[in-house]
């Protein structure tokens, strides 16, 4: 084999190994760029699951930020709704602790007197006591001083005993009427307040704590008349 004959061969030999190494190449080039575009395609991927799952995270935590803020607001609003039903509420007991007043200053004292012996003998029916102690407004001793005896007659004829001793305090005696001055002071509308000789036994039965026992009894009927249901 000459030389012409080993230089074509070597030639043959390098064209060929050029040929397998560009497409090796070639192969290595395609599969690098398939894996390149596999891997950043699940790169895409995650970071879109990533980006739905913090926007469904706080889309969540709107939603509940939004119940919770309706659920404030609601409450706010029920609150507000149930202080202006008091409110209202407040004012009619104020006024009807107001209209008391017309009672115990009746310009016929016949009335308040017989209604103050009624009172005393209410509570002698309640004490059910041979001896009590009464109190009332300084303003109405005289009042209360001339129906002792009948109410105590009264008792004993209902309660079928002897009449009982009244003693009237005469040196302690309950406030008298709302102050237009001063509101907070304490007062009494009038009535009459009786104890058992050793204090054990009160029976409270003015004017306020009638008042007091009506509308804590008739409170859930004022409460539908006034606003169409029975509010807790």
């Amino acid at each position: 084999m000459n030389d012409a004959d080993v230089s074509k061969q070597i030639q043959q030999m390098v064209r060929f190994i050029r040929q397998e190494a560009e497409e090796k190449a070639n192969e290595i080039s395609v599969s690098a760029e398939e894996e390149f575009n596999i891997e950043k395609l699940q790169l895409v991927e995650a970071d879109k699951k990533k980006i739905r799952q913090e926007y469904e995270r706080k889309e969540r935590q709107v939603e509940i930020r939004k119940k919770i803020e309706y659920s404030m607001q609601l409450n706010a609003s029920r609150i507000k709704v149930l202080q202006a039903q008091d409110d209202v509420i407040s004012s009619m007991k104020e006024a009807a602790s107001k209209e008391l007043l017309t009672v115990s200053h009746h310009h016929d004292d016949h009335v308040y007197r017989n209604l103050l012996k009624d009172l005393i003998v209410q509570c002698l029916l309640r004490l059910k006591e041979p001896s009590v102690l009464l109190r009332c407004r300084k303003d109405d001793l005289h009042l209360v001083e001339n129906v002792l005896d009948s109410a105590a007659q009264e008792y004993a004829e209902k309660a079928n005993v002897d009449p009982p001793e009244i003693i009237v305090g005469n040196q302690v005696y309950l406030p008298p009427g709302p102050s237009r001055h001063n509101s907070h002071d304490l007062y009494c509308s009038g009535g009459v307040v009786l104890a058992s000789r050793d204090g054990k036994i009160v029976c409270e039965n003015t004017l306020d704590a009638r008042l007091d026992v009506v509308f804590r009894k008739k409170l859930p009927e004022i409460r539908k008349q006034l606003f169409g249901q029975i509010v807790a």
